[in-house]
């Protein structure tokens, strides 16, 4: 028997199936098309999104191939800098098309032990208390633990289950292309900057060699979402720009809406819902394969540690009641960004007002954090203001915080070096370390960077290790406690580790 089944081979199947072999949980990932698309969906990574590669060694491959830009301008089309001294080591969005970062995904998680089959279709599934039963187009049968459908909007797994997917239906669609244009680069970028003025859901980017990428909103909606022709696309060109830029040669056209919709509830006995499967919204901003990636990293360690047995009771439900509010933000600041780009003179004065408010930093943090993911605080309860907030990398007297976690285990930073995990050694790496860039003696770090607790005193830890990390096992396990010794003096009171 398998342990899980991912259905859906986009990034966050791929994010989830790679989380569960660091773990040594049994993944079969069960992707419908037969060769990876080719279509650019999302052109790159948000700083979240970004800590999560280097939380995992995997930054560096996304670098190599990628772009940085400065962050700003991301709520509605609204131009603004970034806030100073945003809280991360990346300030910057990673340019890179989807399907390097699918290629890049895959490689990892395939890497890591999981199993991709393409060109497999799920068309049924049942369980009970212990299996879940899949049924494949070709007719044949798989038997696992648990299953998680990580395949997008049109939700084969959502269907089957029938979970309710309430919210908003499609009010207008954008036309999406990669075409070769024979116009010059200086003609085409004064007309998109013209035509930007008021259209902010239009754009041209160049990919080299005279392609580009096209970006129109379409005249209606198309209820089947039948790709649109090129015709099709010239047509609301020259409506909305006064010219085609002479576009020829596509190598693909698309559409997509702007319906906004949310489960009901992630999950349902041993079926679990992640990614566009769970939660559909405008693109605005290029928050969705973010959200996804980042549902995958905190389903990825408590579905796990379920299968590995040490799981505390409800730990697993806890990924619906963390992350569907997190969604709903998103669904909520996507919304809000469609209306402000339209058209209507009530919008545009709303627009024209909050463009004021975000010369205020307070404004225009608060929005920014809400895009790239940040500012993201799970609730932990009442307790100390870091409690929920995930930790972002910091440099220790001996590196860096984030090449400790590559393993996906828990962490405790102990600038005290009097504390001790032993009962939890198999789940949680030990490191004493100072670091002038936290300011509590000790933080217990959850595999996903979120800080479960903060402190010195060893009683109030053996308190909170349970919560997230299940019962003492009375003794070390095999796999030893990683410790790094401090040489240097801490900074603050902390005293010195022995």
């Amino acid at each position: 028997m398998i342990d899980v089944i991912v259905v859906g081979g986009g990034p966050t199947g791929l994010m989830l199936a790679s989380e569960l072999r660091l773990h040594g949980v049994d993944v079969r990932i069960l992707e419908k098309d037969p060769e990876p698309t080719p279509v650019v969906r999302s052109l790159g990574l948000h700083a979240r999104s970004i800590e999560i590669m280097d939380q995992r060694g995997l930054l560096d491959r996304f670098l190599a191939l990628g772009t940085r830009h400065p962050v700003g301008g991301f709520f509605a089309g609204i131009s603004k800098p970034a806030p100073d001294q945003l809280d991360t080591a990346h300030p910057y969005v990673l340019g890179i098309p989807q399907p390097t970062t699918d290629r890049l995904l895959a490689e990892h998680a395939t890497a890591l032990g999981a199993d991709l089959h393409r060109g497999h279709e799920l068309v049924g599934l049942d369980q009970n208390d212990d299996t879940v039963t899949a049924h494949l187009a070709d007719g044949t049968h798989l038997h696992a633990r648990y299953l998680v459908g990580c395949d997008g909007g049109r939700s084969t797994v959502r269907k089957l289950l029938g979970v309710a997917f309430p919210g908003e239906p499609t009010r207008h669609q954008t036309l999406l292309a990669e075409v070769e244009l024979t116009a010059p680069p200086e003609t085409i970028n004064a007309i998109v900057t013209k035509v930007r003025e008021t259209h902010k859901r239009f754009g041209a980017g160049p990919l080299g060699n005279g392609l580009y990428r096209l970006i129109a909103p379409a005249d209606g909606v198309v209820e089947d979402r039948t790709p649109p022709t090129l015709d099709e696309l010239k047509q609301r060109m020259r409506a909305l720009a006064g010219t085609d830029f002479g576009a020829h040669s596509p190598r693909w056209l698309s559409r997509f809406g702007d319906a906004t919709r949310q489960a009901e509830h992630y999950r349902t006995g041993r079926v679990l819902l992640a990614g566009d499967a769970a939660h559909i919204h405008p693109p605005t901003g290029g928050q969705g394969l973010n959200l996804g990636v980042q549902d995958a990293f905190n389903l990825g360690w408590k579905l796990a540690a379920t299968i590995n047995g040490w799981a505390p009771a409800g730990l697993l439900d806890t990924y619906h009641t963390e992350r569907h509010p997190v969604a709903a933000d998103v669904l909520t600041n996507t919304r809000a960004q469609m209306e402000l780009m339209s058209l209507d003179p009530g919008p545009r004065a709303v627009r024209r007002l909050l463009t004021e408010l975000m010369d205020f930093d307070d404004v225009n943090r608060h929005l920014t954090e809400k895009i790239i993911a940040i500012g993201i605080r799970y609730d932990f309860g009442a307790g100390h203001r870091l409690l929920g907030r995930r930790m972002r990398d910091i440099a220790l007297k001996h590196g860096r915080l984030y090449p400790l976690m590559h393993h996906g285990r828990g962490l405790l930073l102990d600038q005290t070096g009097q504390l001790s995990t032993a009962g939890w050694t198999d789940r949680v790496d030990h490191v004493i370390d100072v670091s002038d860039e936290l300011d509590v003696p000790a933080a217990l770090l959850r595999p996903d960077g979120h800080i479960a607790w903060v402190g010195d005193d060893q009683h109030d830890l053996l308190h909170h290790l349970p919560t997230w990390f299940g019962t003492d096992t009375g003794q070390p396990r095999a796999r030893p406690n990683r410790t790094i010794l401090s040489r240097t003096e801490p900074s603050g009171s902390h005293p010195r580790p022995e």
